[in-house]
């Protein structure tokens, strides 16, 4: 059976839900597809003990409804992923969004049709449907990446990934539980399997730089200073490098003595916390001798709050300068490791070498274990939608046009895929923002060009290949002067064996894409053929 609407999204987390919304105002037919049995995308499926956003809670909502944002109430400074789902189905149930959310349909293949300029899309369970538009709201972080160790399956205890969280939960009371991973995810949860766990090993192969977050119940007074204030807020956080208001200094860390960069470390790793930390300078990431003093400042902190010397300078990263890998944010992550029941077990020096039927086997040791939790990270911002036979114009494939790495125009188009869009994609920058913003940014300018389209009976649109070289090109430039292609991480895909390594995010800031993409449409959609 072949479904026919106007515009196929595939993915119902905060993008794909609000791409939804605003096209059915704008008057089309959508159909969202949901690999799973509920929205809320990342919310949905990243359910592990901890799970907390990184950006405040006041922020990191829909923008869009100055009505929802009034009526919505949040708990906590940092929401927590149950309360952050709870709000992604607030939102669809008041704008009956779900109705045209067909859940526990896998997206397995799109080809573009030449002749007549639709879109094709199939279900794992074999149904069609057409459209002249198709937006892959997939998401940055959404497929795990499970490292296939030797012995996995000898082993006897459950197997569990913070990326697919059972969702009854579990109790971990008086087990040895082995924490495999010490990314943003395996921070968030150490602190609460510690608690559980009679043991907790983590097993670290990279230590990384984490702030304190600070959270706090939300007060009436904050919360009201923001609801009353809202849209000046929202326009001012649109202004900004990662289209967050978190106090960002202005003047370069440089142009200041390092006494007063100490203090204003200091201020706001005790007072203000998150990562507003990493905006104390402009020039954080870019300036070696300023990054260099914010890593070193972090280690110190590290020592001051693990009292064993030595677990202290293994928490401590050293080959990287803060900033090179997704910053952290925790609550009381460093302090964990003082407990008699928490062992961290540094994996670089001493290599896990398989896992065995009660535990896992380092190059030097063994440890007895009840429960193996995996919080190995993802394969951002590629790994969804190259998991997906896309094909464009005279037959070529997506998986292929990208095999030495992705390339876009925008974050948005790829060149000889007329009619799609993607939503924060790479070269956009998606990841260094405030995500529910920038999807909304990107929902606004695709729902725009659409129009245009209709309104000038044009049926397709389709980056040209200058256009994407030259922007590509200008991403990786303004990566090569930051210190962050420089780290092994996610950001270059190094952490998937075999994955080709471009900086993948666009460093340019919020407000400067925004000012540009906003430009591309007032200039007739430049860089674009249209048909």
């Amino acid at each position: 059976m072949t479904a026919k609407v106007d515009v196929i999204v595939v993915g119902a987390g905060f993008g794909g839900l609000y791409a939804l919304h605003r096209l059915r105002q704008d008057g089309y037919s959508v159909k969202v597809l949901e690999a799973a049995e509920s929205i809320g995308g990342t919310w949905y499926w990243n359910r592990y003990p901890g799970a907390r956003c990184d950006v405040e809670s006041m922020q990191y909502s829909y923008s869009f409804s100055n009505e929802i944002q009034q009526e919505w109430k949040w708990s906590e400074l940092y929401a927590a992923q149950p309360e952050i789902l709870a709000y992604i189905n607030f939102v669809a149930d008041r704008l009956d969004l779900k109705r045209d959310v067909q859940l526990n349909t896998r997206v397995v293949s799109a080809r573009f049709d030449e002749t007549s300029s639709t879109w094709e899309v199939r279900t794992e369970a074999g149904e069609v449907l057409v459209a002249p538009y198709c937006i892959m709201a997939t998401g940055c972080l959404s497929i795990p990446m499970v490292p296939d160790f030797p012995g996995l399956k000898d082993f006897k205890g459950p197997v569990y990934r913070t990326s697919d969280w059972p969702h009854e939960g579990v109790d971990m009371t008086g087990k040895r539980v082995g924490l495999i991973g010490t990314g943003s995810s395996g921070i968030q949860a150490t602190p609460i399997l510690a608690a559980q766990a009679s043991h907790l090993y983590v097993f670290q192969r990279t230590p990384n730089y984490s702030i304190p977050a600070l959270n706090r119940p939300m007060t009436r007074e904050y919360e009201r200073s923001w609801k009353d204030e809202y849209p000046e807020r929202r326009l001012a956080a649109r202004k900004t490098r990662n289209n967050t208001l978190n106090m960002a200094g202005s003047k370069p860390g440089r142009d200041v003595s390092r006494d007063e960069r100490e203090a204003e470390f200091e201020r706001r790793w005790t007072q203000i916390g998150g990562i507003s930390f990493m905006y104390a300078y402009p020039d954080m990431t870019s300036d070696p001798e300023v990054n260099a003093h914010a890593s070193e400042f972090v280690r110190r902190k590290i020592g001051a709050l693990v009292h064993d010397p030595d677990v202290a300078e293994k928490l401590m990263p050293s080959d990287y300068g803060i900033g090179g890998k997704r910053i952290c944010v925790d609550t009381a992550y460093f302090e964990t490791f003082n407990r008699s029941n928490v062992t961290l077990v540094d994996i670089r020096s001493d290599p896990i070498e398989r896992l065995t039927a009660t535990g896992v086997k380092t190059k030097s040791q063994s440890f007895e274990l009840d429960v193996i939790v995996m919080a190995t990270g993802f394969d951002a911002m590629t790994g969804a939608l190259k998991r997906i036979d896309i094909t464009g114009r005279a037959g070529v494939k997506l998986a292929d046009r990208w095999a030495e790495g992705p390339k876009t125009y925008i974050g948005m188009a790829v060149a000889g895929f007329p009619n799609m869009f993607l939503i924060t994609g790479p070269q956009s920058p998606s990841v260094f923002t405030n995500m529910v913003t920038s999807v909304e940014q990107h929902v606004d300018w695709i729902a725009d060009c659409i129009a245009h389209l209709k309104t000038n009976r044009r049926k397709a649109i389709e980056a040209t290949a200058e256009a994407e070289a030259r922007w590509v090109a200008h991403s990786n430039d303004l990566a090569s002067k930051t210190m962050m292609p420089n780290a092994n991480s996610w950001y270059v895909g190094a952490n998937i064996p075999g994955k080709p390594r471009i900086f993948m995010p666009y460093l340019g800031g919020a407000a400067v894409y925004q000012d540009y993409i906003a430009d591309v449409a007032r200039k007739n959609y430049e860089g674009f053929s249209l048909a």
